[in-house]
C-alpha cells in the first residue's frame, strides 16, 4: 500500500481577488507528522481549510490516498478519511463532553456509534467530565475534546491547525505525547500546522514553510537545518 495518504499538486485557493496560495505541492505520509511552518498571515490555516475542503480552492488537485480530487467539499472529504481541528477548536459550547464527541458520528456506520475506550486512554479528562458543557471546559481541555472529536471518525488524515495556541505548559506536553502516540500506531498521516517552533520540530518528520502562499523551503529531519527552518519562520 502507498504511504502517502495525502499529495497536493499546485494548489491554488483566493479570498475574494487576493491570491494566498501559489501552487502548493505537499506530500504527507502514513505514519509520519508533516509540519506546515510559517509566519503569520503566510497560508497555513488556509492551506488546512483547502485540504479539509472548508474553502474552495481556485486550482490544482488534492490527491488523497491515490483518487485526485478538484474542489471537493467538506462532507465528501470527511467521508473519505479527513479529519479537521480548526484555530480555535470549534467545539459546541452548548452541548456536554458527550455530545460533542457523539457529532463525530457523523461519517462511520451505525454500528460504530460509540466512544472507544482509546479516546478515554488518550485523554482522561474527558471521561470524569462526559455531562459537563463543552463551553464550561478550560481552553486546554476543549483542545482535548476537540481532537477526541476528530479522532472518534477514525481518520486516515488529520489535519491539527495551532493545537498549542492559548494552552497551559502541562497540557502542551499531554497533546504533544497524544500526537506522538498517534505517529507510532501509523493509522494515520498527521498535517501540524504549528507557530510553537521547539513543539512543531520534536514531532515532525517532514516540513514545509511557507512564505507569501508558497513554499520556501521543505525537506525531511535530517535533511534540512534546524537553523534553516527556524530563520524561515523568523520575522
Amino acid at each position: 500500500m502507498d504511504a502517502d495518504i495525502l499529495k497536493t499538486a499546485g494548489l491554488t485557493l483566493h479570498y475574494g481577488g487576493s491570491q494566498i496560495l501559489n501552487g502548493i505541492d505537499i506530500t504527507a505520509r502514513k505514519g509520519e507528522i508533516t509540519c506546515i511552518m510559517g509566519t503569520n498571515g503566510v497560508g497555513k490555516t488556509s492551506l488546512l481549510k483547502a485540504i479539509s475542503g472548508t474553502h474552495p480552492t481556485s486550482g490544482g488537485t488534492i490527491i488523497l490516498t491515490g483518487t485526485p480530487l478538484k474542489k471537493p467539499r467538506a462532507h465528501a472529504l470527511a467521508q473519505m478519511g479527513v479529519a479537521y481541528v480548526p484555530q480555535g477548536r470549534d467545539i459546541f459550547p452548548l452541548l456536554t463532553v458527550r455530545e460533542n464527541l457523539e457529532t463525530g458520528f457523523a461519517c462511520l456506520p451505525r454500528s460504530e456509534h460509540f466512544v472507544p475506550d482509546e479516546i478515554f486512554d488518550l485523554f482522561p479528562i474527558l471521561k470524569d467530565f462526559l455531562h459537563r458543557r463543552g463551553g464550561d471546559l478550560s481552553g486546554g481541555q476543549q483542545q482535548q475534546l476537540a481532537i477526541a472529536r476528530a479522532l472518534i471518525a477514525k481518520p486516515k488524515l488529520l489535519l491539527l491547525d495551532e493545537p498549542t495556541e492559548g494552552i497551559q505548559p502541562n497540557i502542551i506536553q499531554q497533546i504533544g505525547d497524544v500526537i506522538s502516540l498517534l505517529r507510532e500506531q501509523a493509522e494515520m498521516a498527521i498535517v501540524l500546522v504549528e507557530q510553537y517552533f521547539s513543539f512543531a520540530y520534536d514531532l515532525g518528520d517532514t516540513f514545509y514553510v511557507l512564505k507569501r502562499g508558497s513554499v520556501s523551503l521543505s525537506g525531511r529531519k535530517g535533511e534540512v537545518a534546524r537553523e534553516d527552518l527556524l530563520r524561515g519562520v523568523s520575522v
